[in-house]
């Protein structure tokens, strides 16, 4: 890096860190003002300026005040008192965040639950924060039915929207309840150490966990990305992420609003729709997360794609080998990249665009912002211990687990950690005694690497990165070399077990375009890639499977593994005696069971 460079860098760090510390820490010092508070002072101060936009509905800032009061007269009514949890099913719509804001008032906690969920894992995500009451939004009503035996006894049930046989309508009551404020005497005496969302993890390893989201979090989330990205009254962010996630419906939207901009709400990501949206309702700002850029990437030429007035990308998860294309092809003028989880006191920013770094702390902001990369044992999935008992820091380059320690300080705002509705969940992501006797932090379950600079770069998620002759294999590493192979629209890398060999071989679910040319493919991980980097077999799939929040699932294809005879999908096999991928018969197979072909 350059001397010009080098003070650019510093320069964009030192007033993204001045800009997001001055939001924040005034939210640790002051106790009593919740968001509940905040949007009172937004409707006074915007009126009837939109402020939640959507093809259902459009609430201005004093509408959106005002529909948030009737819900917190339904919750006092019904029984909601401080902490009680209200369950919510429901898509995206203007409309979800005055839920969650009027229980919010009466005191109570609202779970968001994803609207993707059915059956039993639905029905966890209910059960585990014990609701008095469940609304679900009556399109749903069919798939949360699937989850109802398995329901523990107690919560009544809501729907919204329209009617339906043997439920409570919420949407039509609330109507009539009057909108002003709650009377003083019945407020809650709220402080920012009270819950005020569950929101679950992805569930990408097992069933979700219903992450604390505290009052300081949710300003704290809200007032941090607002400074980051510099909004203003002006700008207007798209949102197309699941509003039941932080980073739709908490962060990009609590941005917008807390500065007085608005935001256009779409009930689910479509790279068809999408630039329409962003050019028809004059979009600023955009947030992605996960693969959502590489759709776009790989999508049609669309004729609005470069005719927007966007100032801003905004999220995480964008890959360095699509980087450069997607911000030139769409003419973003710049991209903020950033590292953080809901429930997690790891922030990481990338002020500069450093392609490929999900952000950097620099030597001046390091008391302020505690993280460290760990040596990390795959193999155990624990960090290493140093003869004194202690964890090992890494050096610049090496891999390990990144770590950020936890403290409650107003002028260390991102250290707090709230832990989950689950206590032994919580306790999993404790570790103790880590470089002296007391000390606590907090496990973010990825693997990094920090450069002599201070930026870090994703490597893997822990549980994916799989050891293969005795080298570790890093399926994101592995990921980036395969997609930028002409025709390959996505790649979801992992392992899986192969008898009689140490490790797991690494396997590729691909989505491509036409006949893959395995010749090619195979000249090119050749160069790409060390030998036991290499995927061993390949999965041709029309589609892969991912989460809501573009997350690929690799479970369910680990446990599937590669026998010809389980999945209908073709599948290759890098032959070690032609060095060519060829098709994996059932003989090949049985040969690899049985110890024959030797991998």
């Amino acid at each position: 890096m350059g001397f010009v460079q080098r003070v650019a860098s510093e320069v964009a760090y030192l007033n993204g860190a001045l800009r997001t510390l001055s939001k924040v820490t005034p939210i640790a010092k002051n106790k009593t003002r919740t968001y509940c508070d905040v949007v009172e002072g937004l409707a006074v101060a915007h009126g009837d300026k939109p402020a939640l936009i959507s093809e259902r509905e459009t609430l201005s800032f004093r509408a959106y005040d005002r529909r948030a009061n009737r819900y917190a007269r339904w919750a006092r009514a019904h029984g909601i008192e401080k902490g009680d949890a209200v369950a919510l099913l429901m898509p995206n719509r203007p409309e979800y965040l005055a839920v969650w804001l009027g229980v919010a008032r009466a005191g109570g906690v609202t779970a968001l639950l994803n609207t993707n969920l059915t059956g039993p894992a639905l029905a966890h995500c209910v059960n585990i924060v014990r609701p008095k009451h469940i609304i679900v939004e009556t399109s749903l009503l069919d798939a949360f039915g699937t989850a109802e035996c398995h329901l523990d006894p107690g919560p009544r049930l809501w729907c919204h929207g329209a009617e339906a046989a043997g439920w409570s309508r919420i949407d039509s009551l609330v109507d009539g309840l009057p909108d002003a404020p709650l009377p003083a005497g019945e407020r809650p005496a709220l402080t920012t150490d009270d819950r005020c969302l569950f929101i679950y993890t992805s569930g990408t390893t097992g069933l979700p966990k219903a992450a604390n989201v505290n009052h300081y979090r949710v300003q704290g989330i809200m007032y941090a990305f607002s400074a980051a990205m510099a909004v203003s009254s002006s700008d207007r962010i798209y949102v197309c992420l699941p509003l039941y996630h932080s980073s739709g419906g908490v962060l990009a939207a609590g941005a917008a609003l807390t500065a007085g901009g608005s935001v256009f709400i779409r009930e689910r990501f479509s790279s068809r729709q999408f630039w329409d949206d962003i050019v028809d309702n004059d979009c600023t700002i955009f947030q992605y997360i996960g693969e959502l850029c590489r759709y776009l990437l790989n999508s049609p030429t669309h004729p609005k794609e470069t005719k927007h007035r966007l100032r801003l990308a905004s999220g995480n998860g964008l890959r360095p080998d699509i980087w450069q294309a997607f911000q030139t092809r769409f003419r973003i003028p710049k991209i903020l990249e950033w590292y953080g989880a809901t429930e997690g006191n790891a922030v990481l920013f990338n002020f500069d665009g450093r392609v490929g770094s999900v952000g950097r702390i620099p030597k001046w902001a390091e008391r302020r912002f505690l993280t460290e990369v760990v040596r990390f044992d795959v193999e155990a999935e624990q960090p290493v211990r140093g003869p004194d008992g202690f964890c090992v820091k890494c050096p610049p380059g090496e891999i390990g687990e990144m770590i950020s320690e936890i403290v409650n300080d107003p002028t260390k705002p991102s250290q707090r950690f709230e832990g989950y509705a689950d206590a032994a969940a919580t306790g999993r992501k404790i570790m103790t005694d880590v470089f002296r006797k007391g000390d606590r932090w907090f496990r973010t379950g990825d693997l990094m690497r920090r450069d002599a600079q201070g930026y870090f770069y994703f490597v893997d998620r822990i549980g994916d990165t799989f050891r293969w002759k005795g080298e570790n294999v890093s399926t994101s590493e592995v990921a980036e070399a395969v997609s930028v192979f002409p025709g390959v629209q996505e790649a979801n890398v992992y392992g899986v077990r192969v008898p009689n060999t140490e490790g797991r071989a690494g396997m590729v679910a691909l989505v491509v375009e036409g006949d893959l040319d395995l010749q090619a493919f195979h000249t090119h991980v050749c160069r790409q890639l060390p030998a036991y980097a290499r995927p061993v077999i390949l999965r041709i799939q029309s589609e892969i499977s991912t989460t809501s929040t573009f997350k690929q699932r690799k479970v369910d294809l680990v446990k599937e593994g590669f026998d010809p005879a389980g999945t209908p999908d073709p599948l290759f096999f890098l032959h070690p005696g032609l060095q060519a991928y060829v098709p994996l018969t059932p003989g090949l197979y049985s040969d690899i069971e049985a110890g024959r072909l030797k991998l």
